[in-house]
């Protein structure tokens, strides 16, 4: 005999976990109580419940394993909703652990909001945003349902689960070994191999008569652990490759077939690059609009187009025609192209590539002009720098949004070995600081580097208590450019007023060095180019926990981006990826399209 709670941390310890990441509470004090009595798995308190989500998100996106957040009951499962939504969308594998109130105290069908004391259904709360949920409400089902759900965490298209167990539950003594357990033969995932021969030998016809073609990668390669065959693959066919935000380090930057990452905030030349290919092949990238823009018939409008991805749904929300969808786990269909590789055609893609290489070092993002900053440090020579002095063993967290999501990713340019990332589908502010821990720990505590702005990392700063308790190896850049930026510029442009946006409109914002410090940390501040690498070193390589804030413009452009074009009946026309403002001269712009250009 066990009890339950001790079997559940067991259940977790066999996945290869090494940290959970929980807030205490009295709904979960069984699971509590195991968690702390086991030699396997490492606690960390966390001071809010959605910091011990986005951390264990954050973990399981640096070990490709489970993320494990335990939380109490009623609150504390609400307030880690930010983390699961995140995990969903990104698709990270989660598993989320609650503590209920008694069985008795449930409110069941009676109709009444809430009966036991900080009652709340959590399951039906995180339904849509879970690939299973459910509450255990009879102690001889706990194996089938922690079994189905680590299993449909991390099978096919990966995402969070939620099991809500009750405290007369969690206490219960059980006999594992007499229960039903879970088959994956329930729940399975079809991938017709026959169909898939042939629509290999259909994309195989189409790269050989392909003269221009491109491959775009996405964070699926990394969900089925195959950069291994996606490397062999480019490498052997020699085809220019661009990579989605969550992709980042599955290609360095400073690789030959690597042209950057296309999209509404793009260097032109990944633009370019894609929008004048004949054929294009995307693999495990789900094509948001943040990377396709808004008009899907626009996007590579001259190529073939072949979708891999596990998720059919991803590939039919494309409004454009797909000429060759395939639906399959990308390692698998990595491993089955690979076997066909001989029949491929090697073709001279020179002059392809040269036009993909004219491109990329002919408009740099970073412009000469952006070291002439006067007003603090330019966020684009910043990051620049930084990725230049970082290393291959380095884990880089950015935060959520604005500068340090827009120009921090934008700019950095990505070396072999390093992990990067950000919340891509939420987008949620507070992300940061709490994912900095969670790939920290995650990492074996490799020298972390998280760049956040000065509006975002308020919302979970309670957790630098959190990292100066563990004396985690992080170091902090906080960008300042007093207040929302993001914010300040979108109601700038549309209504030529601000609400919330800053100082002068109802906002403010502590001293950020004065408050780490009142948290114990080692503080600095870089508010000028001169001298910028020498003072970025002296952070790296420090021993301290530091914090380093970075004073930036305060409404410094983002550029180049999408944008939309006003025409004279006030209507609003979506321009094509390749055409990015600041607008480039129209002779110099229909010089660089292979391709027919749109000209409104």
């Amino acid at each position: 005999m066990i009890k339950l709670s001790d079997y559940v941390i067991q259940c977790i310890a066999k996945q290869g976990v090494k940290h959970v990441f929980i807030l205490p509470g009295g709904g979960a004090m069984y699971l509590n109580d195991s968690l702390g009595n086991i030699p396997d798995i490492e606690f960390v308190c966390n001071l809010h419940e959605q910091a011990s989500a986005i951390a264990a998100e954050a973990y399981a996106k640096v070990t490709n394993n489970l993320g494990v957040a335990l939380v109490t009951t009623g609150p504390g499962g609400t307030n880690a909703v930010t983390g699961v939504a995140g995990a969903w969308l990104d698709s990270t594998p989660c598993l989320f652990i609650s503590g209920q109130v008694k069985r008795a105290d449930l409110k069941g069908d009676s109709g009444v909001r809430q009966l036991g004391v900080q009652e709340v259904d959590i399951v039906s709360i995180v339904k849509s945003i879970t690939k299973y949920a459910v509450i255990i409400t009879e102690p001889n089902t706990i194996r089938y349902h922690i079994e189905k759900a680590i299993y449909l965490a991390k099978s096919g298209r990966p995402g969070p689960v939620w099991i809500d167990i009750p405290l007369d539950v969690q206490a219960a003594m059980i006999e594992p070994e007499t229960q039903e357990g879970f088959s994956a033969q329930e729940i399975e995932y079809h991938f017709d191999i026959t169909q898939l021969s042939e629509k290999l030998h259909q994309l195989i016809e189409l790269l050989n008569e392909s003269e221009r073609p491109v491959i775009v990668v996405g964070n699926g390669v990394r969900l089925a652990s195959a950069q291994a065959e996606f490397l062999e693959l480019i490498n052997y066919l020699g085809i220019p490759v661009l990579k989605t935000w969550l992709g980042l380090d599955l290609i360095a930057d400073d690789h030959p077939l690597c042209f950057g990452k296309p999209g509404s905030m793009a260097p032109r030349g990944a633009n370019f690059t894609l929008q004048n290919s004949d054929l294009l092949l995307s693999i495990g990238a789900r094509l948001d609009m943040a990377m396709t823009g808004y008009a899907h018939d626009k996007l590579a409008r001259a190529a073939k187009k072949i979708i891999v991805d596990i998720d059919l749904a991803e590939i039919n929300k494309m409004k454009t025609t797909i000429h060759l969808p395939i639906c399959a786990d990308a390692k698998y269909f990595l491993q089955e192209l690979l076997k066909q590789k001989e029949k491929i055609q090697h073709k001279d893609l020179s002059c392809w590539l040269g036009y993909c290489q004219k491109w990329k070092h002919k408009y740099p993002v970073v412009l000469p002009e952006y070291w002439n900053q006067t007003e603090g440090v330019s966020a684009y020579v910043f990051s620049q720098v930084l990725a230049e002095e970082l290393t291959g063993q380095d884990v880089i967290v950015s935060g959520s949004s604005g500068n340090a999501i827009e120009t921090f990713l934008l700019v950095f340019a990505v070396k072999a070995g390093q992990r990067i990332f950000h919340t891509r589908g939420l987008g949620s502010m507070g992300f940061g600081l709490p994912a900095s821990i969670g790939a920290c720990l995650a990492s074996g505590l490799k020298r972390t580097i998280c760049v956040d702005g000065d509006g975002g990392f308020q919302m979970n700063i309670q957790e630098l208590e959190t990292a100066k308790r563990l004396n985690l190896p992080i170091k902090f850049f906080v960008f300042n450019n007093q207040g929302f930026a993001s914010i300040r510029n979108s109601q700038q442009k549309y209504f030529s007023r601000l609400v919330g946006a800053d100082t002068t409109s109802g906002l403010s914002l502590p001293d950020i060095l004065n408050v780490a410090s009142a948290y114990g940390l080692a503080t600095t501040q870089i508010s000028t180019s001169i001298n910028l690498r020498e003072q970025i070193r002296e952070i790296l390589n420090s021993n301290d926990l530091m914090l380093c804030e970075v004073i930036v413009p305060k409404n410094e452009v983002r550029a180049p981006s999408l944008s939309s074009l006003k025409k004279e009946d006030g209507t609003m026309v979506s321009k094509p990826l390749e055409d990015m403002w600041p607008f480039l001269d129209r002779e110099e712009f229909i010089s660089n399209m292979i391709v027919s250009p749109l000209l409104e």
